[in-house]
């Protein structure tokens, strides 16, 4: 690798890397842990911002959207501008955007702010999987890396309620989005000072898929408006159907510009690879899962069954103990059952898990608690395995891209998720949500919509499960993923 021209070894143990690792650690820390954070504080910034059901919706969709759409472009301006630039820029305007939070003042700019988030944060999350690659020079370390920053942002996710309900016990909600300057100055200075400068050499000047960009940017951000826009104009409006069939026409607009244009941002033989397939529809699964179940749990503790933030927090301890424990299980139990089993065995515990919510929720926390040790427990080796089998499936020289379509099935599913469930909410719950003083009709209403909505999800994410399976069929355990396994324990 160089650095100002020169040559040095590459490190031989992930201590040796440690500034850099602790740099990229912290991208992934904030991808996970900033609307897993937000999560718990939704009805208190409905109720200081007035906002509604929808608006409360667009505060985390904003943010999943852009990143989503977004991310796949700035995956390919990085394989041509250098990956640590790109990074670096992100980063900047993450922190600027996170202190712009401060003298937000209503739901619209709110909304606003976490859109640019979302901007920054398609710049900065595809990179970090190929500057972890760029590190080490053996499959292994590279493994270790991958999973070691997939365990921080994971630890992330579960510490993200939790933490948020305290903090909101004593200061402000605003606090809960600047948490993301120093969060945003420790990456920049570990990836700075960790990360050689790009190398000239290692970038290519193919021309940037502008149009495929955009159109895929255009299917994302209409299939998450049109839902929304049913439940407020109605289906006899002609909005909402003009955004469904705008919706599916970029789409097919996307796969045609994808099989045709010389240079795609996404090449469509990529993701028929059936490890690729199979373990995006995998994450797919385990990403509606999470949202979802996470926003219902948030908004069931606190407005259905009255808990404070803090109680809320204490809620979701079960899936923080899964969470953070269950990662020195994770190679052993792949090692065990194989990466195919490991992948298809715990998306159906996912699948359970919300099952379980959508049913029982509304007997008791205990089912609450349970759907969240299910959930949990699918979603800490999902988020191992899935990426693993991405990588073994694609050809070397082509991980960048496999990283970006990771990366957004990460980001995109949640924000169907979210916007499912949001929609069947305000279509069902009349008056407003955020407020503490509910009829016998509303909690009657509200528990409906969870109902309804867990079992919905349940159903789209058990389909894509059942898929996977399907693609991964015949595609059996080679003796690479052994040492692979070995190196998931960290």
């Amino acid at each position: 690798m160089s650095h100002n021209h020169e040559v040095t070894a590459p490190p031989q143990s992930l201590p040796e890397a440690w500034i850099a690792l602790a740099g990229l650690s912290a991208v992934f820390l904030f991808e996970m842990l900033d609307n897993s954070i937000l999560n718990v504080a939704l009805p208190t910034i409905g109720r200081d911002l007035h906002a509604s059901t929808v608006a409360l919706q667009w505060v985390t969709g904003a943010y999943v959207v852009l990143f989503g759409g977004l991310m796949l472009l700035f995956g390919a301006i990085a394989d041509r501008f250098g990956r640590r630039r790109i990074m670096l820029i992100g980063l900047v305007l993450l922190g600027v955007a996170s202190l712009a939070t401060a003298f937000v003042t209503s739901a619209g700019q709110l909304i606003a702010v976490r859109g640019v988030m979302g901007v920054a944060a398609a710049m900065t999350t595809p990179g970090s999987i190929a500057l972890a690659f760029r590190l080490f020079d053996t499959d292994k370390l590279q493994v270790k890396a991958i999973t070691l920053i997939s365990t921080v942002g994971l630890v992330g996710l579960a510490v993200g309620p939790t933490m948020g309900g305290f903090v909101l016990a004593f200061a402000p909600w605003q606090v809960l989005l600047l948490v993301n300057v120093p969060i945003a100055v420790l990456a920049f200075v570990g990836v700075r000072a960790g990360i050689a400068a790009d190398d000239p050499a290692e970038l290519h000047h193919d021309p940037v898929d502008v149009l495929g960009a955009l159109l895929s940017t255009a299917t994302i951000v209409l299939a998450l408006l049109s839902p929304t826009l049913f439940v407020n104009e109605g289906s006899g409006s002609w909005a909402p159907w003009t955004v469904t069939v705008a919706a599916v026409v970029a789409g097919i607009a996307f796969v045609v510009r994808s099989r045709t244009a010389q240079y795609p941002l996404l090449d469509l033989k990529l993701i028929a690879r059936p490890l690729v397939s199979s373990a995006l529809a995998y994450k797919a699964a385990a990403g509606l899962a999470v949202a979802g179940l996470g926003y219902m749990v948030t908004l069931q503790l606190q407005l259905d069954c009255g808990w404070t933030p803090v109680q809320a927090s204490l809620g979701m301890l079960p899936q923080v103990v899964v969470l953070v424990a269950g990662g020195r299980l994770v190679g052993p139990f792949v090692e065990w059952v194989g990466a195919d089993r490991a992948a298809w065995s715990s998306s159906a515990g996912v699948v359970s898990g919300l099952a379980v919510f959508g049913l029982f929720s509304r007997f008791g926390y205990v089912w609450v608690a349970i759907s969240l040790v299910l959930v949990a427990a699918g979603m800490r080796v999902i988020g191992t395995v899935a990426g693993f089998n991405v990588l073994r499936g694609l050809p070397k020289n082509r991980t960048t891209i496999g990283a970006a379509l990771l990366d957004t099935a990460t980001q995109v599913t949640p924000g169907v998720g979210l916007a499912v469930t949001g929609t069947i909410l305000a279509a069902l719950f009349t008056g407003d949500i955020a407020s503490s003083n509910w009829t016998t009709q509303q909690t009657s209403q509200f528990e409906e919509a969870v109902t309804i909505a867990g079992l919905t999800l349940t159903v789209v994410s058990g389909l894509l499960v059942g898929w996977a399976i399907l693609r991964a069929r015949g595609v059996a355990d080679d003796a690479s993923s052994e040492p692979a396994a070995d190196a998931l324990e960290v």
